[in-house]
Order: C-alpha cells, then sequence, then structure tokens
C-alpha cells in the first residue's frame, strides 16, 4: 500500500503578525512547527504501513523553510517527502491551497490512501481536505476516529457525525482525514535526524505542474478573500469586587449595565 500523508508548516506561537492590505500571515522571521493535527496523521499512515505493509510518504506546500517539517515527517519514519515551493502559490485560500496540492500529487504514479489532519492550528477550516479530494476525484472521509481494517480494494474506518459514531467501507484509493483522538503520535528519531540525506526532500514548483495557467495558484487562483483579519486585542484590566454576596452581585450588575452587556 502507497500511502501520502500531508502536512503544513504553521506559526509556533500565536504571536504573528498579519497584512492589513492581503490578509495574509506574517511568516518570515516567525518559529514554525508542524502542524499539530498533521502529527496525528502521520502516525496513521505509519502504523497501517506497519501493520499492512507499505510505503508512506509526505507533502507540503510551502516556502523554501517548510522542508523542515518535512524532515521531521521522515524522522518520524516516513520515506521521504516533497515540498511545493514557489512565489506563485502565495496568499492561496483552501481552495487554491487544495489545487496546489492536486497538482503537486498528480506528478507521482498515484497512491492508495491519503491521509490529512483534521484541520491546520492557522486557519481552522477543516476544508483542504475534503476540496483535495474533489480535485483528485477520490471519496473522501473526514473526522476519522479510527482505521478498523483494510483490505485489497478497501478500507474500513469509524468516523464521528453530529450525532453518533459510523463505520464507513470506502472503496480505495481515497483520502482521509484523521481527528486527534486517533492515537498517540510516535516522537522523532534522533538517530533518523543525523543520517538525513538531501534525496530524503525534494521540490516542486509552478513550472513543473502540468496545469501553466498562474491564474488558479495563490492569490489569483483564491476564491475567497479576507475582508478584514486582526490579531487580538489584549486585555488585563481586572476589577475586584469585595463586600458580601448581595454587595457583589450588585456591582456586577451595574458593571455589566455600564458596558451595556445586559
Amino acid at each position: 500500500m502507497k500511502i501520502l500523508v500531508c502536512v503544513k508548516q504553521v506559526p509556533g506561537s500565536n504571536k504573528v503578525e498579519v497584512d492589513p492590505v492581503t490578509g495574509v500571515l506574517k511568516r518570515n522571521g516567525v518559529q514554525s512547527k508542524i502542524n499539530p493535527y498533521d502529527l496525528y496523521a502521520i502516525e496513521t499512515a505509519l502504523s497501517l504501513a506497519e501493520k499492512y505493509g507499505g510505503t508512506v510518504e509526505s507533502i507540503t506546500m510551502g516556502p523554501p523553510q517548510a522542508r523542515a517539517v518535512i524532515e521531521e515527517t521522515v524522522c518520524m519514519g516516513v520515506g521521504r517527502g516533497t515540498v511545493l515551493s514557489d512565489r506563485k502559490f502565495a496568499g492561496a485560500d483552501v481552495l487554491a491551497t487544495a489545487y496546489t496540492l492536486s497538482q503537486g500529487i498528480q506528478k507521482s504514479d498515484g497512491y492508495d490512501l491519503i491521509i490529512c489532519g483534521k484541520q491546520t492550528t492557522d486557519g481552522d477550516t477543516a476544508q483542504v481536505g475534503a476540496e483535495l479530494a474533489e480535485y483528485l476525484g477520490l471519496p473522501n472521509v473526514s473526522g476519522v476516529l479510527s482505521v478498523d481494517a483494510v483490505t485489497a480494494d478497501s478500507i474500513t474506518v469509524t468516523t464521528s457525525l453530529d450525532d453518533r459514531n459510523v463505520q464507513l467501507r470506502v472503496a480505495l484509493p481515497c483520502l482521509i482525514s484523521v481527528d486527534g483522538d486517533i492515537n498517540t503520535p510516535r516522537l522523532p528519531s534522533y538517530r533518523i535526524k543525523k543520517s538525513l540525506t538531501e534525496d530524503a526532500v525534494s521540490f516542486l514548483s509552478f513550472a513543473d505542474f502540468a496545469d501553466q495557467d498562474p491564474m488558479h495558484y495563490g492569490l489569483n487562483g483564491s476564491a475567497t478573500q479576507v475582508e478584514r483579519i486582526f490579531p487580538p486585542e489584549k486585555n488585563d484590566q481586572k476589577v475586584n469586587v469585595v463586600g458580601s454576596a448581595a454587595e457583589q452581585a450588585e456591582a456586577l450588575f451595574s458593571l455589566l449595565c455600564d458596558k451595556k452587556m445586559i
């Protein structure tokens, strides 16, 4: 079985500036890490490969420094990975991101299973997995809590709906997005890190894709635009209310009325 894991490099801190014109996060100079939900996707892929046999690869879209997250996946046990990097990809929304990933994935010989994390911590849309599956023409299951069985032509998973969990059998190839409750990710291997080679990570750019229309990528290919985005304002003001329970309740009521909250 050939498995591909989609990963993303996200800011390692919530103190990130936003470009007031484009609404895009300013990532330059910001410490980054692998998206936490993607760690569960990696562990799922590695566990399946160990149990049923197969190979695992990873892919990401981002600036050249996104190589670091691919290297981390390799240190966890992934065979090799690919970075899709080009200035034409910058500013992509979920639709353009999914399309770019689909173009990169189509450069390969195909995969039996593609695994994504539930969502990313910087965008929190939880849409890329489903949109990627649509572009690739694959069946998709989101919110996967467990992988119960794998055969030569299908995979059986348990997924979470609003009011219950259901078990589904899906034909391969397919794409699944896993939840954080599915497993406990393993730690990267220091031994593998020390022996990393250059060919563990490859790069693809716009010039490598079959679709050479720049209007399908980055800001140009984004169906949505951010009207306004801003970091939350820090409010460390506090009011101490003393007195009896009745006096404290009255003071709190007056405070809420003054602020027009009630």
